[in-house]
């Protein structure tokens, strides 16, 4: 499963911060099944790389597998070395995404601002992570799509709930970030399959 794959069917990027190589396939294997194709392990989970390596072997043809919280260019080829072939940062680094793009994998920092957001593009970023999107409005993500090449995917992060996408896909969201209101450790596979399927549809239905 390719970035623009992910693109093109659906667009969520499932954020599991804080699940254990034990449980990952299982949490991931029910969000496939809820039809997501992309799953982020952050970095200041447990034993992280494990879970990036468990689930690059078992799920890496069909779903996307990504590393979260890379906050350094080590993190970048460590998470690649895992597997990783998605880099997602919390902020904007250029040696995070200029380590990235030269191992040929995904870049997708986060911005607040335009100027954060040009300096992302301008270091070599494939897409943008609008966070914290609690912080923002579905307006702030309309103005800044005004003036951001259009084909520049925007990601908000942070705080997204089922009734959130409507609004912040007509501001002009490419997808989503969804984290702590999809997993949280402890949930069970059916837990997290349910809540994963009510995003699905909702974004089906816009």
């Amino acid at each position: 499963m390719t970035w623009d794959e992910v693109l093109e069917t659906l667009p969520l990027i499932a954020i599991l911060r804080g699940v254990t190589p034990e449980t990952v396939v299982d949490t991931a294997t029910a969000l496939f099944e809820a039809g997501f194709r992309c799953v982020e392990v952050t970095l200041n989970s447990p034993r992280p790389l494990e879970s990036i390596a468990a689930l690059a072997r078992r799920l890496g043809e069909v779903m996307l597998v990504g590393a979260g919280t890379v906050l350094d260019a080590a993190s970048v080829h460590a998470a690649a070395a895992a597997g990783a072939r998605l880099i997602i940062s919390p902020n904007v680094d250029p040696a995070v995404i200029a380590a990235t793009k030269a191992l040929q994998l995904v870049s997708v920092p986060a911005v607040f601002t335009p100027t954060e957001a040009f300096a992302a593009l301008a270091a070599g970023a494939d897409a943008l992570k609008l966070f914290p999107a609690e912080a923002l409005s579905p307006a702030a993500l309309t103005a800044m799509r005004a003036v951001l090449p259009r084909e520049v995917p925007l990601i908000p992060v942070g705080g997204i709930a089922v009734e959130f996408l409507a609004p912040w896909r007509a501001a002009g969201a490419a997808g989503f970030g969804i984290g702590g209101a999809i997993f949280k450790p402890g949930l069970s596979s059916d837990d997290v399959r349910r809540r994963a399927a009510a995003f699905a549809a909702a974004w089906r239905e816009i």
